[in-house]
């Protein structure tokens, strides 16, 4: 799995003029079961994406579609994870965990 960390390059008026192609890209990515929590960062300097797992490869290629990185307004760091433990909740998404 990825915890993947937004940074905005951008000042949070261009970032604001972008935000809805970016909230649009999320749902996108929702909707093809690859991203399972996202949000914003306080303070507003950026956004936090946890992913499902994948290879690093495919992450990078979706990451490059986000209207965000398109426009360089953001710097991403990806941080992978294997976790061991899960809550009851989320145990159905973490393949690394038997069922």
């Amino acid at each position: 799995m990825y915890v993947v960390m937004l940074t905005y390059t951008a000042p949070i008026e261009e970032i604001d003029y972008v935000l809805p192609d970016h909230a649009d890209w999320l749902t996108k990515q929702y909707e093809h079961g690859i991203f399972l929590a996202s949000g914003r960062r306080n303070p507003r300097i950026g956004g936090v994406i946890i992913t499902r797992p994948m290879a690093r490869g495919k992450l990078d290629a979706i990451l490059a579609t986000d209207p965000f990185s398109i426009k360089h307004m953001a710097a991403y760091e990806v941080i992978e994870f294997s976790p061991t433990r899960t809550a009851p909740e989320l145990r159905l998404i973490n393949e690394a965990v038997v069922h």
